[in-house]
């Protein structure tokens, strides 16, 4: 006799969701209020809001590429995307240890994907720096690659001590 199916993890998608929307309403407000690299302080000498256009990747990772890094992060964008969709229909729904960083790295390779649809460029907004200091800004970033960044380190840190398994309900 077959076992009924186990829930899969594709309900986390629905917190991907989520975060996508966040994202996008984060920028639409710092396009529609920000003027192009003119900073404006939340908290002197730590944090501006700065917008940004970034036609690479991380750090600013090939921005002057010519062109041709739109079409390459954005197909990577789509395959870790999709692997990881796979990777959490094969993960048990309650693995959440499993299912949340991936839910978060899927919501922001996607954020970003829009971005470099839409405009050819990732909007980043946010502007971190110790202005007590000669060390440089933070790169800008945006809500997206917070949830890239959130997501692999919990990915990471959750492999050093895999899940207890939950004791059998007998």
């Amino acid at each position: 006799m077959r076992s009924p199916p186990r829930p899969n993890a594709l309900a986390w998608l629905w917190l991907s969701l989520l975060l996508i929307v966040a994202d996008q309403a984060s920028k639409w407000l710092a396009i529609t209020n920000l003027e192009y690299l003119r900073p404006v302080p939340v908290i002197d000498g730590f944090w501006n809001w700065t917008l940004v256009h970034n036609y690479g990747a991380a750090f600013s990772f090939l921005s002057d590429a010519g062109g041709w890094q739109k079409w390459f992060f954005s197909g990577l964008a789509v395959v870790i995307s999709a692997v990881m969709a796979l990777w959490l229909r094969l993960t048990p729904r309650a693995d959440w240890r499993n299912a949340l960083p991936l839910a978060l790295v899927i919501a922001g390779a996607i954020g970003n994907l829009v971005d470099r649809l839409r405009f050819g460029y990732v909007v980043d907004f946010v502007d971190w720096y110790l202005g007590f200091t000669d060390l440089p800004h933070w790169p800008t970033f945006n809500v997206a690659d917070s949830c890239i960044v959130v997501g692999a380190v919990l990915l990471v840190l959750f492999s050093f001590k895999p899940a207890t398994p939950a004791p059998d309900a007998r």
